[in-house]
């Protein structure tokens, strides 16, 4: 018998919220348990107790018999380690590589006078990562590394601790495929060696593949615990949900119009290699690939974003000229990227001045002065409308969840009125809840006459939502289906190279 967690009758308030109420939780070491919910179920909270992070709860936490964990050096003495979504903010970018994995030896010794053995850390962090069969050199600096390298770092520290009980909190959200697969290696290896996974995640699949068992919570509170195989996806998801799974997809729209958009072979300097695909007026076609299979390329091109090297894109008939975002958006194109933070809306500024940035101009009176007072009433409707979570209209967006965040996205470019809107990943780090409004957006233009491109790697929010689907692998459109007629194991064969 190895060890056991568990935290029982787990609640915690913050001023005005109820974050967690009577939470079971337990994990056995050397299996892995799948921590699930739509965003703002509790989960985070649940696992900010357990690493120490927040110590005013009330309830147990027992490892192996009695004992209380209320700061974060008591969790990792007893062997807890988490592994926190923003990789970025837990290592140090201009150290090496090995000072990153031994950073928690060198933080303990700190105020000790002692000397730094370069030789001896270097030679510890080699050893560790060639466990883990992680190939970075120690001496590389860590600013040099990918991402999926830098998560690999970030476990290789948890594990060089005495780590009994190590939590990843949405690991895989940024890595590719080969990634993945890379990491599950990792995490079954650590299985084998007696550690205890909690893994925290939206995809499904992966905790399908990986867990042992699976609790799901709603609204700060535990719904079930179960064993992996007694349980299906589509009971997950009524679980997180407290809804059925059909429910979650709007009706397909089926009054389709005339050919909206025609791209003929289109290619980039770079990715995007002799696609061809059309649009009608009121339908939504898919995209659909794995991560890097040039999605996110083809909509920057088809948006103006990166120059196209040969083809043509017509709109209504007309041969666009897409020399610039400013261009395409003056033909009727709309582009909510996957990189909201980055380039879908402005964090710093207040959810008013987001969603009425794409059509200024219709706030204009004489001598181009912006009408404040019809610009708020505007997006205060908008707001509404699109059920944003906010205060007010005047708060800044980096304080809104990532659901709200990608309404306001949304909503910046339902205010323009464009014909055609392209979607790249638009549910991405997005809660169950906040996706249901969103395809119900996406429907709602489809009902108005919009041509729509919805580009994603989830392939059941594909098979959900669009009328076509076009599949990407390396650059190319391999295969135009009917959506009706194909299913999620199809889509999955051409997108990994299946002819």
């Amino acid at each position: 018998m190895g060890k056991q967690l568990e935290m029982r009758k787990i609640s915690i308030e913050f001023p005005g919220v109820k974050a967690l109420s009577d939470v079971d939780f337990s994990v056995q070491s050397g299996t892995a348990h799948a921590l699930v919910g739509a965003n703002g179920a509790g989960k985070s909270t649940l696992m900010k107790v357990l690493s120490g992070a927040h110590v005013h709860y009330s309830g147990d936490i027992f490892i192996d018999g009695k004992r209380d964990i209320r700061s974060p050096k008591a969790a990792q003495e007893q062997g807890i380690q988490i592994v926190h979504q923003e990789v970025d903010t837990a290592l140090i970018p201009y150290l090496t590589v090995g000072e990153n994995v031994m950073l928690n030896d060198m933080v303990q010794n700190m105020g000790k006078k002692q000397r730094v053995h370069w030789k001896e850390l270097h030679n510890k962090a080699t050893s560790i990562l060639e466990d883990m069969k992680i190939h970075v050199p120690s001496k590389k600096l860590l600013r040099d590394l990918t991402l999926a390298e830098k998560q690999m770092v970030l476990i290789a520290r948890a594990v060089s601790t005495e780590c009994k009980f190590l939590i990843l909190d949405e690991p895989t959200a940024p890595l590719s495929h080969t990634e993945t697969t890379e990491l599950f290696r990792i995490v079954n290896e650590l299985k084998q060696k007696g550690v205890a996974i909690i893994f925290i995640s939206h995809r499904l699949p992966e905790i399908f593949e990986i867990c042992e068992e699976i609790t799901i919570m709603r609204n700060g509170e535990r719904v079930t615990c179960r064993k992996i195989e007694d349980i299906t996806r589509a009971e997950v998801v009524e679980n997180m949900l407290g809804k059925t799974m059909d429910e979650q997809f709007p009706e397909v729209n089926a009054s389709i119009g005339d050919v909206i958009l025609e791209v003929n072979g289109l290619s980039d300097a770079e990715k995007v290699k002799n696609v061809s695909l059309n649009i009608k007026a009121g339908e939504i076609i898919g995209l659909a690939g794995l991560v890097g299979a040039g999605k996110t390329e083809l909509c920057k091109t088809l948006f103006g974003h990166t120059s196209i090297t040969a083809g043509e894109v017509i709109l209504n008939g007309r041969k666009l000229s897409l020399k610039s975002p400013h261009e395409a958006v003056k033909s009727g194109l709309a582009l909510v990227p996957e990189e909201r933070r980055k380039e879908g809306v402005l964090v710093q500024e207040s959810v008013s001045a987001n969603l009425t940035a794409a059509s200024l101009g219709k706030f204009c009176k004489t001598f181009s002065v912006v009408d404040r007072k019809a610009e708020k009433e505007k997006a205060k409707e908008m707001i509404a409308s699109l059920g944003i979570k906010t205060p007010s209209g005047e708060v800044k967006v980096e304080n809104l969840s990532g659901g709200n965040q990608q309404k306001v996205a949304i909503g910046k470019w339902l205010m323009a009125d464009a014909d055609v809107y392209i979607f790249d990943e638009p549910t991405k780090g997005v809660d169950v809840g906040a996706k249901k409004d969103i395809f119900e957006l996406i429907a709602e233009l489809a009902r108005n006459g919009k041509a729509i491109i919805y580009a994603s790697s989830e392939l059941s929010e594909i098979i959900g939502i669009t009328n076509r689907t076009y599949v990407l692998y390396d650059g190319s459109t391999v295969i135009e289906l009917e959506t009706s007629k194909t299913n999620e194991e199809e889509l999955l064969f051409y997108s990994t190279g299946g002819k």
